[in-house]
């Protein structure tokens, strides 16, 4: 893996400098306003590109190619510079304009956030767009994130910007709209379909709120997605309208709602249910492995066999609060923990 310089240490390219810790990737960052790690502190451009191969540039996208600017006269042919913007026709067009084909460039766009990466959430992928002025740089792009753990996508930067327009843009859109409505708001009780749509919304909070104007304004699709979704939604808002006069008439159909009919999807066997919930508990295993290691490296060593107890009462009662059986939970958190059935 290369030496990587980290120019920006804001959320994202924190929890990048911690990927990159935890394989081990030797790193340096550069952020003036970021409060950053003595041993990973550069003082200065030059400091920063110190023995350093590939230069990661995590900064908003409207301050892309300004700091590009900046950054360009130390750079030579043999650094690699990726940016990590959630959108890529602009960043492309700023990373042509500023490098060109004197330093090799590659647009990427990680598909984790801050959040995902600490909860060890996976698959983590990230969407590469090859540049035809560096041919040998998506190569080295995609084998330094293969090297992090990544599934790589390799897109056109319109292509990439027209996927995210439908559904980050989206995303946030919907979102904000119900937060701002007070739809959002905490209630006593809900449906299951709205508690979906409530770990959406703290999804977009905790993870990247703050990237909610880039998002809709740097997009050039994103405008066109949104006026798409509204016009669905006055047409709908139209019919139910509509509906209950129309109604009236004996033959009248009502409104109808293809892929939403009641049985549209045939109901699961229980085996069915059971294989799926199975294949997410292995795939909470697999991040809860990941996360004890973390810990474990982040901790000095102490009373192991304390610290057990204390976690298997606090599994107990959460056992009791669901009406679930106590001992039994406490016989698969005693393997979960490493300890083994009694």
């Amino acid at each position: 893996m290369p030496h990587v310089a980290l120019l920006g240490y804001g959320r994202f390219g924190r929890a990048l400098g911690a990927l990159l810790e935890a394989v081990g990737v030797e790193q340096r960052a550069l952020d003036p306003v970021a409060d950053i790690p003595e041993p990973l502190r550069a003082c200065s451009m030059p400091e920063l590109l110190e023995g350093a191969e590939l230069v990661v540039v995590a900064v908003p996208v409207p301050q892309l190619r300004d700091v590009l600017r900046s950054l360009r006269p130390f750079l030579t042919p043999e650094h690699l510079v990726l940016d990590v913007g959630s959108v890529k026709v602009k960043p492309v067009e700023a990373l042509t304009e500023v490098l060109g084909a004197a330093v090799p460039w590659v647009g990427t766009h990680p598909l984790f956030g801050p959040l995902s990466l600490a909860m060890a959430e996976r698959p983590m992928r990230v969407v590469l767009c090859p540049n035809p002025l560096h041919p040998e740089a998506a190569p080295r792009a995609r084998r330094f994130y293969e090297g992090l753990g990544c599934e790589v996508i390799e897109q056109t930067p319109e292509g990439h910007d027209q996927v995210m327009a439908r559904t980050h843009a989206l995303t946030f859109f919907v979102a904000k709209g119900m937060v701002d409505s007070g739809a959002a708001a905490d209630v006593p009780f809900a449906p299951a379909s709205f508690q979906a749509l409530s770990r959406t919304i703290e999804t977009v909070r905790a993870d990247a709120g703050h990237l909610f104007n880039a998002i809709q304004q740097e997009n050039p699709f994103a405008t066109q997605a949104r006026g798409r979704l509204l016009a669905a939604l006055q047409d709908i808002h139209r019919d139910l309208e509509a509906l209950p006069a129309a109604a009236q008439a004996p033959e009248a159909p009502g409104l109808a709602a293809p892929g939403l009919e009641p049985g549209a999807q045939a109901p699961q066997e229980p085996r069915e249910h059971l294989d799926a919930l199975d294949r997410e508990l292995v795939e909470l295993l697999a991040r809860r492995e990941e996360l004890v290691r973390r810990q474990r490296r982040a901790r000095a060593s102490g009373d192991e066999p304390a610290r057990t107890e204390a976690l298997l009462a606090v599994r107990r009662a959460w056992a009791r609060e669901r009406d679930g059986d106590a001992q039994q939970v406490e016989a698969v958190f005693r393997v979960v923990l490493g300890g083994g059935p009694r």
